[in-house]
């Protein structure tokens, strides 16, 4: 029973959203034994700025996660924010220090990147290509640049947005090596689908999957299907291969852990979670 003693997350997002997360996180919370509720809040854009705001003067508010189609618009209403979110241009974690400030991270991209990691991929070094520059290609691009790549291929139809996106990250990341214009995945030790193409049956493919070598790492973000055409056509090519759900669960560890909860795995949250997909 949810009272007063009950530590609130806030999910904010456009009231029409699918909210998944309480389907992840409260199942969890009940096993453990914690104390804990994430509820989800429609919110219009139109509202948004006073509601983040309003939403943190509840005296047992843990935190906020933040969906679209807000996630851009919070990087201008929090106090601070991190580098990652610089470089994404979006915020999609919120919480109150003790000086009642508030503070902003992105943590799509670091979901990702840990996927990646557990998965035995060592990201040092290597040359990477996000086909897709927008929310959460951006913020897998910012995660993965944090990581001491080498080099990172930026491709997006939109080149303006591509282009934004390298100079943040030159600005912020003065170690990467970035690269534009191109989807030719030849030579890049990972390849990610950031793009919406898989979603639907017959969609085209992001990028000529012919060209990306067997020893390559492919990851996707596309959540609708486990194995998308991309997927299974780069795992025929013999390439190890990372499934767009497998970024959901790997960050909400880090999401606890950021809200001040203990630590946990995503085969934990996979275990208690009650989702339809």
């Amino acid at each position: 029973m949810i009272n007063g003693k009950t530590e609130l997350i806030a999910h904010i997002g456009y009231p029409t959203y699918t909210f998944k997360s309480p389907m992840i996180y409260n199942p969890y919370f009940e096993k453990k034994g914690i104390n804990a509720v994430v509820i989800p809040m429609g919110c219009r854009s139109a509202d948004f700025s006073v509601f983040l705001r309003s939403v943190f003067q509840l005296t047992n508010i843990r935190g906020a996660l933040i969906t679209m189609p807000h996630k851009v618009a919070t990087v201008d209403l929090v106090d601070e924010i991190t580098p990652t979110v610089k470089v994404a241009g979006a915020c999609n974690a919120v919480k109150r220090d003790q000086n009642g400030r508030l503070l902003g991270d992105m943590f799509d991209g670091l979901g990702f990147v840990r996927g990646l990691q557990r998965k035995g991929f060592d990201t040092l070094g290597k040359r990477v290509l996000v086909v897709g520059s927008g929310g959460v290609g951006s913020a897998i691009a910012a995660s993965l640049s944090s990581e001491k790549i080498s080099t990172i291929g930026l491709f997006d139809a939109n080149t303006q947005s591509a282009e934004s996106l390298g100079r943040r990250i030159n600005e912020n990341f003065s170690g990467v090596n970035v690269v534009l214009g191109s989807n030719d995945p030849e030579g890049y030790d990972l390849v990610v689908n950031a793009t919406p193409l898989g979603m639907k049956e017959g969609d085209p493919m992001p990028l000529d999957v012919n060209k990306i070598a067997p020893e390559t790492f492919v990851g996707e973000v596309v959540l609708k299907a486990e194995m998308t055409a991309f997927l299974l056509a780069a795992k025929k090519r013999g390439c190890r291969v990372q499934i767009g759900s497998d970024m959901l669960f790997e960050q909400i560890p880090v999401y606890l852990e950021y809200f001040g909860f203990e630590p946990t795995t995503a085969e934990e949250l996979r275990a208690t979670a009650k989702l339809d997909y």
